[in-house]
């Protein structure tokens, strides 16, 4: 994608389909913003909705902009059917109230608040493995070895789906999302995997209707749900299963991308994150929040226009599709402050702005769990990590027409500049007293220090307590009681390195 300032002699032209665009959608959103907030793409009739109070209208208001085709901008999804696999997400009035409510009463905030301390267990487990193998080749993929797998398993376990499926559902779910250069549609390969999922999920439900004694799952709850003598049927439950698996595993694993690689690219605010381990969650908390801003893994919903609407001296008519840019709204000059330029302590009234979440009634019903998880993630990566470095020529981008995120983040061991940016080193030794790990630091004898995104090992100075033992913290201390073998036998190794055990792992 062009600059901006070369691009704007160019006619305006907008395509959802183009990989240049998701390279970099941000300076086209903004021409649109200035010189066309309604804009007619002609290619693919859709009606492109680009400035903050304008998406935010249009998203509340379900009357005039129905979900009831759906909300994806893609031709063989765009159906009037689109709820059986998309859930209360392509339905409006009494049906979207009626189903929401019935889901809600099983996907209940104790039931994610629940979920902390298995976050933070396979935080532990997925961090400790992705840096285990950068030092054992001096690089680690942080979507791959971490963040395509911790969502997917956090909603897996939730469901109930057993840990032999969960990569094949992961890699099923990917392909939904995936766009293939050139088809402008969902490709055969997501089609097919769509009847996978839906077949799958429904050979779940038929198991828990069943069962003598039914697990205590989220799937189970489902078909138990109740409001007022009302139930769900098996149709209803599998479309909201499969709108978790695809909308709740993906969008997360996209923010903990996104995370990493701006903060990286900014070395000031980075440190000021890194600095506080004893203490990360105000500075993590705005991280997350400047990242579902700055580049929100959604970036646009579909809308189906009931009657002829007047905006901006435009007229979009009735049977339209309108598309609304939720991350242009995100970058709209007349709400935030420089909204080009990443900015961790920005303000928490332009935050509370933001639209990455959706507004109205069709509020994302998984924000919580999503915030949660990048929220544990975070703050253990900022507890054990001194230093990281992301290069912004190795990333692989996802292709697709509604998330915006990586499919890889391989760091570089050795060497170079940031592309446009200051070079950053790993300190030699960790400060005094800190036992975080630090990046590229995986020194041998005689060996200078090693520069790259994912962090070296650091053993934990004498004395120090042991993570299993920070008791008073609900998800990281154990209260009372032997710690499972597999943690008994790492506490084991640990005490062996150092009587002297120094065997390379």
């Amino acid at each position: 994608m062009s600059a901006p300032s070369d691009a704007a002699a160019d006619p305006l032209a907008f395509d959802p389909y183009d990989y240049g665009f998701h390279e970099d959608p941000y300076p086209l959103y903004r021409r649109l913003r200035e010189e066309a907030p309604v804009f007619h793409a002609g290619r693919d009739d859709l009606w492109v909705v680009s400035r903050h109070a304008d998406v935010f209208d249009v998203l509340r208001d379900d009357a005039t902009f129905s979900n009831r085709m759906g909300v994806s901008l893609d031709a063989s999804a765009w159906t009037p059917h689109a709820h059986r696999v998309m859930s209360f997400l392509a339905l409006d009035g009494r049906e979207q109230t009626r189903l929401r409510r019935l889901v809600s009463a099983a996907f209940t905030p104790r039931r994610v608040k629940e979920l902390q301390p298995q976050i933070q267990r396979l935080t532990e487990r997925y961090l400790e493995e992705t840096l285990a193998a950068n030092d054992e080749h001096g690089e680690a993929d942080w979507i791959a070895d971490f963040a395509g797998k911790l969502p997917m398993d956090v909603i897996s376990e939730m469901m109930g789906v057993p840990v032999a499926d969960r990569d094949e559902v992961r890699r099923l779910a990917d392909l939904v999302v995936h766009r293939e250069d050139g088809v402008r549609d969902v490709p055969q390969a997501g089609m097919e995997a769509s009847m996978e999922l839906v077949a799958y999920y429904s050979a779940m439900v038929r198991e828990r209707r069943t069962a003598a004694e039914p697990p205590g799952d989220l799937t189970a709850a489902l078909t138990a749900a109740e409001v007022d003598g009302d139930r769900l049927t098996d149709g209803e439950i599998i479309a909201f299963l499969f709108l978790m698996v695809v909308a709740g595993n993906e969008t997360t694993t996209k923010l903990l991308g996104n995370a990493l690689f701006h903060l990286s690219a900014h070395p000031v605010q980075k440190a000021e994150v890194l600095a506080a381990p004893d203490d990360p969650e105000p500075l993590v908390t705005q991280w997350i929040e400047e990242t579902l801003r700055h580049d929100t893994s959604s970036q646009m919903i579909a809308r189906y226009v009931v009657e002829d609407v007047e905006l901006h001296g435009r007229t979009i008519p009735a049977g339209a599709k309108a598309l609304v840019l939720l991350g242009s709204a995100n970058r709209d000059e007349r709400i935030f402050t420089d909204p080009t330029v990443y900015d961790i302590h920005r303000p928490k009234s332009e935050l509370g702005q933001i639209l990455s979440f959706g507004s109205g009634k069709h509020f994302c019903l998984g924000a919580n769990l999503a915030r949660l998880e990048a929220r544990v993630v975070l703050n253990e990566l900022v507890r054990q990590v001194e230093d990281f470095r992301v290069h912004a020529d190795r990333a692989t981008r996802v292709h697709s027409t509604s998330v915006r995120g990586f499919a890889g983040l391989r760091p570089r061991s050795r060497g170079g500049r940031a592309d446009g940016g200051e070079e950053v080193r790993a300190p030699r030794t960790p400060a005094r007293g800190d036992h975080r790990r630090v990046v590229g630091d995986r020194r041998r004898d005689g060996e200078g220090p090693r520069r790259g995104r994912t962090p070296g090992r650091a053993r934990r100075p004498p004395g120090r307590r042991r993570r299993g033992d920070r008791r008073g913290d609900p998800c990281r201390g154990r209260r009372g009681g032997r710690a499972p073998a597999r943690r008994r036998r790492r506490r084991v190794g640990r005490r062996l390195r150092r009587q002297g055990d120094r065997r390379p792992r």
